[in-house]
């Protein structure tokens, strides 16, 4: 159908899945990253802030130095402010939806191990 695009993504871990100008929407689904049991370090980005939507499953944010969790309500909005340390934490069921600026990665963010 002209004017319309549909995306989807079934794989393991994370997807940039669209984006547009200056702004990309990702899915990201359980995969190593995002396993509770075997994740390694908390990330933040510098020129961004960035929104989570927990469509399935359960979730979990980790955020800043304290690591002060807080679980995801499908449906609802997380905005993790520019600069705060965050990791997101997943069951293998679920499904999360992602905003960002498009030009997010490594070159403007940075990682803190806990390993």
């Amino acid at each position: 159908m002209e004017g319309l695009e549909i995306f989807a993504f079934e794989g393991e871990s994370y997807n940039r899945t669209m984006h547009y100008g200056e702004w990309r929407v990702a899915l990201a689904n359980f995969g190593p990253p995002f396993d509770p049991s075997r994740y390694t370090y908390l990330e933040r980005h510098l020129l961004t802030d960035e929104v989570f939507v927990l469509l399935l499953g359960t979730a979990t944010l980790e955020i800043g130095e304290a690591r002060e969790r807080v679980s995801m309500e499908q449906g609802k909005l997380y905005n993790v402010k520019c600069g705060t340390w965050h990791a997101l934490l997943m069951s293998e069921d679920a499904k999360v939806l992602i905003v960002e600026n498009h030009n997010t990665g490594k070159e403007n963010s940075e990682y803190f191990p806990l390993r």
